[in-house]
């Protein structure tokens, strides 16, 4: 098992754990249930620690397949860049939802201010997780690339010539 496996394999809880805790704890804020919130912060804590191992991991797929053909280094930079962003804000994201977890467990009154400030958070951390997870995608899947799609769009469509009346 070499780096980019391992990325792989890591890589996507990220992704899907956010995607799942913000729904999560959208619906414990609705249902005003304390600890349903919990299983959301615990769920971002749990994504965070999966960031790091895939940003960890990162380094050593780039060099792996940087030098593969249709793979480009332009755009591994782009998904560098894009994972950068996102792992600054999951991190920032793992450590609110600690603070979350403990001001839910002490009743504290700035409870209710933290399950906001974490919804908006984590509403960030979805957004550049597509980002990330579509650049990392392109990697390796021409066929889901811009280029590709302007490419298909190029390319005529033969015309029947028998079938004229």
């Amino acid at each position: 098992m070499n780096e980019a496996h391992l990325h792989m394999l890591v890589n996507h809880f990220p992704i899907v754990g956010t995607i799942l805790g913000l729904v999560i704890l959208i619906g414990g804020i609705y249902f005003r249930s304390v600890s349903i919130k919990n299983t959301a912060y615990f769920l971002f804590v749990i994504a965070t620690v999966f960031t790091v191992f895939s940003m960890a991991t990162g380094e050593g797929a780039e060099e792996l397949v940087e030098d593969m053909p249709t793979i480009g280094r332009e755009i591994i930079h782009n998904h560098e860049e894009l994972a950068e962003k996102f792992a600054i804000v999951m991190y920032l994201l793992g450590v609110v939802s600690v603070i979350g977890l403990i001001t839910n467990i002490r009743h504290h009154a700035k409870a209710t201010f933290f399950s906001y400030a974490i919804t908006v958070i984590a509403i960030v951390a979805v957004f550049l997780s597509t980002k990330v997870g579509t650049s990392g995608g392109e990697i390796r899947h021409t066929e889901i690339r811009s280029e590709a799609a302007v490419q298909n769009t190029n390319v005529a469509s033969p015309k029947s010539e028998t079938n004229e009346y």
